[in-house]
């Protein structure tokens, strides 16, 4: 009934930018903390950014500080992710998803509603 989904990704080369958003299906984000998720083939799921609700708080991985920002744009209910300076080793399926708080450390798996991510490619 309630998903999340992901969009935006694309193929860029290494240091390149994107700008990712996630968008509701039957509620509103402005009411839940958002979080960025991402994956890899062979590898586990791991947490890149989330945002409380009230944006109280932000969160980032360590290797994505001072490179990624979460952000929300209430009037138009959607959550960005600006990532600049892309490595080859930020490629994965990005997905965002939403509960009442951030739960930052349990790499999403107490996050409530998800959808389909969108695949970042950085590659020369």
């Amino acid at each position: 009934r309630f998903s999340c989904k992901a969009s935006g990704g694309g193929l860029v080369q290494p240091g390149g930018s994107l700008r990712l958003s996630c968008a509701a299906s039957g509620f509103t984000l402005d009411y839940y903390a958002i979080g960025w998720f991402r994956q890899a083939p062979g590898k586990d799921r791991e947490g890149v950014s989330c945002i409380s609700r009230g944006n109280v708080s932000t969160y980032y991985k360590d290797s994505v500080k001072g490179r990624f920002t979460i952000s929300r744009e209430n009037g138009k209910n959607t959550v960005y992710l600006q990532m600049n300076n892309l490595k080859p080793e930020d490629t994965a399926v990005y997905y965002c998803a939403a509960d009442s708080f951030c739960r930052w450390g349990t790499e999403g798996y107490g996050m409530d509603y998800w959808g389909k991510g969108t695949q970042v490619t950085v590659s020369s």
